[in-house]
C-alpha cells in the first residue's frame, strides 16, 4: 500500500472505528430493552416489541433524513465554509426538532392503525402505554443525530462514542433498577422502559450539545448563535438530500419487515429461526453502517475542497476495506453457525432442535448476505459523499422490491423453498444492490471528473 492510499486507510478507520461503536452501543440499548421487556413477562415482551417495531420504522425515516446535516457539513466543512457549517448544523437541528414533533404525533395516535392491520388487541393496549413514553425520545434522538452528524464530519467523532457508550450503561442501570425496584423507584411496566430511554436519549443530546459549547476546538462555529432563527434556504438544502436517504432506508426497512411477515406466514419455528439469524447479521451490520458514515464525511470533505480523484479514491478503499471487514462475518457464521446461535439460547434443549438446525442453515446463507450488504451500505455511503441521494433511493428501491422481495416470494412459495428461500430472496436484492450501486458510484465519480466546471463551487450548487 503506498503512501497515499495508506492516510487515506487511516483517515477512515479514524472516523469509522468510533462511529462503529456507537452503533454497536445503539444496539445494546436495543438489546437491553428487549431483555427488559422479557423480564417482565411474555405478553409484555409481545406488546413491548410491537410498540419498538413501530417505533423503529417511524424513527428510521427520521434518522436517514436528518443524516443529511452530516453529509453536508462535511462538504462545507472540505470547502473551508465554516459560516455553512454553523448555519446548516442549526437547520439541521430544527429539521429535527420538526421530525421528532411529527413522528410523536403519529406514534401517539397509532393506535387505531395497528389495530385495522390485525394486530391483537392485547397486544396493542400494552404497546401504547410504551410508545406513550418512548416517543418522548424522539426530540433527543434527533437533536443528537443531528450534532452526532455534525461533530463527525468535521472529524471529531470521540464525542460521541463516549456518549454513546455511557448511555448503553445507563440505559441498561436505569431499567434494572425499575424492573427490579431499587432506591424507591416504581415498577412502571412497559412505560418505565421506554420512560428510561427518553430520559437517557435527551441526558445524550444535552451532554453532545455541552461538549460543542464548551470545547475550543468547536470555537469556529458557534451554534448557539443564531439558533432561534431558522432559514429556509438551508432546511430546503437538508430536505432535498435527506428526503431520499430517508425513502432509502424505509424501503429497505420494509424489506426487511417483508421478510419477518413471510416468516410467520410459514410458521412459528420459521419466525424464530429468521429471528436468530437477523439478530446475528443486525450486529454485524453496524460495522459497514459505522464505515458507511465514515466514508461519506469523508468523500464529502474531499468533495467539497474539489479532491474529486481523492474522493473517488476514498469510496473505492471504503468499499474494499467493507468488503475485506464483512467477508471476516460471512467466515464466522459459515465456520461457526452453532456457536452463534448459541448466543441466542441453549442449542442443547431438544425442545429448540428445529429452530436451532433451521437457523444455522440461515446464517450459511448469511455468509453470503453479509458480503453483499457491506458493499451495498458503504456504495451508498460513497453515493451520498457526492451530494446525490436520488441514485441510492431509485437503486434501492428497484433492487428490494423488484428482485428482492418478488424473489424472496416465489422462492419461498410456489417453489416451495421455505424459509431459506426467503433469504436468497434477500441475499439476491441485496447482491443487485451492491452491483448497482457500486457501478453508480464508479459512473458519478467519473462524470464528475470530466466536468469542465470548477468542481468546488458546482459541489456547493
Amino acid at each position: 500500500m503506498n503512501a497515499t492510499l495508506r492516510d487515506e486507510f487511516n483517515a477512515i478507520l479514524r472516523l469509522a472505528g468510533p462511529l462503529i461503536a456507537a452503533q454497536l452501543a445503539h444496539v445494546l440499548m436495543v438489546f437491553t430493552d428487549t431483555v427488559m421487556m422479557g423480564l417482565l413477562g411474555p405478553e409484555e415482551l409481545a406488546g413491548g416489541g410491537l410498540g419498538a417495531a413501530s417505533y423503529s420504522f417511524v424513527s428510521i425515516f427520521c434518522v436517514g433524513v436528518i443524516a443529511a446535516v452530516g453529509n453536508l457539513v462535511a462538504i462545507r466543512h472540505g470547502a473551508g465554509d465554516s459560516a455553512g457549517v454553523t448555519r446548516l448544523t442549526q437547520n439541521g437541528l430544527w429539521l429535527g426538532w420538526g421530525l421528532a414533533l411529527s413522528a410523536g404525533l403519529i406514534l401517539w395516535n397509532l393506535e387505531p392503525a395497528l389495530k385495522q392491520l390485525g394486530q391483537s388487541p392485547a397486544n396493542v393496549e400494552r404497546a401504547m402505554p410504551f410508545l406513550s413514553t418512548l416517543l418522548f425520545a424522539l426530540p433527543g434522538y434527533m437533536s443528537f443525530m443531528a450534532l452526532r452528524g455534525f461533530t463527525s464530519a468535521i472529524g471529531r467523532p470521540g464525542p460521541v462514542m463516549a456518549i454513546s457508550i455511557g448511555g448503553a450503561l445507563a440505559n441498561f442501570v436505569l431499567n434494572y433498577a425499575l424492573i427490579k425496584g431499587w432506591f424507591g423507584l416504581p415498577a412502571l411496566g412497559l412505560a418505565g422502559i421506554g420512560l428510561v430511554t427518553a430520559l437517557v436519549m435527551n441526558a445524550m443530546a444535552l451532554l453532545l450539545a455541552w461538549h460543542v459549547m464548551r470545547h475550543p476546538s468547536y470555537a469556529a462555529y458557534p451554534l448557539q448563535r443564531g439558533l432561534l432563527r431558522p432559514a429556509w434556504a438551508e432546511l430546503n438544502e437538508l430536505l432535498r438530500l435527506g428526503l431520499p436517504i430517508g425513502g432509502t432506508y424505509a424501503v429497505e426497512s420494509g424489506l426487511f419487515a417483508f421478510a419477518a411477515l413471510s416468516m410467520g406466514a410459514l410458521g412459528s419455528t420459521q419466525l424464530a429461526a429468521h429471528q436468530i439469524a437477523i439478530q446475528s447479521v443486525y450486529v454485524a451490520f453496524m460495522v459497514p453502517v459505522g464505515m458507511s458514515y465514515a466514508v461519506t464525511f469523508r468523500i464529502g470533505q474531499h468533495f467539497g475542497a474539489g479532491r474529486l480523484l481523492e474522493a473517488r479514491r476514498a469510496g473505492r478503499l471504503g468499499i474494499g476495506m467493507g468488503a475485506a471487514c464483512m467477508l471476516g462475518f460471512a467466515t464466522l457464521f459459515w465456520l461457526l453457525p452453532e456457536w452463534v446461535v448459541g448466543l441466542f439460547l441453549d442449542r442443547f434443549d431438544p425442545a429448540y432442535r428445529e429452530v436451532v438446525a433451521l437457523a444455522v442453515s440461515l446464517l450459511a446463507i448469511a455468509a453470503w448476505f453479509e458480503l453483499f450488504d457491506g458493499i451495498q451500505t458503504i456504495a451508498m455511503g460513497a453515493i451520498r459523499g457526492l451530494k446525490d441521494a436520488k441514485t441510492t433511493f431509485y437503486v434501492g428501491l428497484g433492487c428490494y422490491w423488484t428482485i428482492g422481495a418478488p424473489l424472496a416470494w416465489v422462492l419461498a412459495f410456489p417453489l416451495g423453498w421455505g424459509a431459506t428461500g426467503v433469504w436468497w430472496g434477500l441475499a439476491g436484492g441485496l447482491a443487485c444492490a451492491a452491483i448497482g450501486l457500486t457501478l453508480c458510484f464508479e459512473w458519478k465519480s467519473a462524470r464528475l471528473l470530466h466536468t469542465p466546471q470548477p468542481q468546488e463551487q458546482a459541489c456547493l450548487t
